[in-house]
């Protein structure tokens, strides 16, 4: 008799939990209370961005400086742009040198002459081959 009774308690309490869990799941409601610019973020981070505005071809470039101060980096810039105002100068930091880089050259032609223009000041100068951006039309 006592394992009927065992047996009629557990089954009662098995019912109990599968009947709380039911109406737990059931009733169960979430409230997001959130800034209203967070909306506006997500909204910008969905914007698809189109393609860089510069597209990129494989060319060349000459490297003339590299230095770790970027105050004299930024003076040869300025002193190869009084050379060769129409060519387009480029600074990167490849740790621990600042590179400066000029020029968007689709030719190899192209990239020696303004290199053998550029070795009377920059005597280090050597020609790169990496990713361009169009050149420019007006350039002579």
């Amino acid at each position: 008799m006592n394992k009927f009774k065992l047996l009629k308690k557990y089954r009662i309490l098995l019912i109990f939990l599968v009947h709380s869990l039911i109406n737990f799941a059931q009733k169960g409601e979430i409230k997001i209370i959130a800034d209203d610019r967070m909306d506006q973020l997500v909204k910008k981070q969905g914007i698809i961005i189109p393609p860089a505005v510069n597209p990129q071809i494989y060319g060349y470039r000459v490297q003339i400086y590299f230095e770790s101060d970027k105050k004299l980096v930024n003076e040869m810039q300025i002193k190869f742009l009084e050379m060769m105002p129409k060519i387009d100068t480029y600074i990167e930091f490849n740790a621990p040198n600042y590179v400066l880089k000029v020029g968007d050259f689709r030719t190899m032609l192209e990239a020696e002459k303004v290199r053998d223009k550029a070795l009377i000041n920059f005597p280090t100068s050597f020609i790169l081959k990496e990713y361009i951006n169009l050149p420019r039309i007006d350039r002579d």
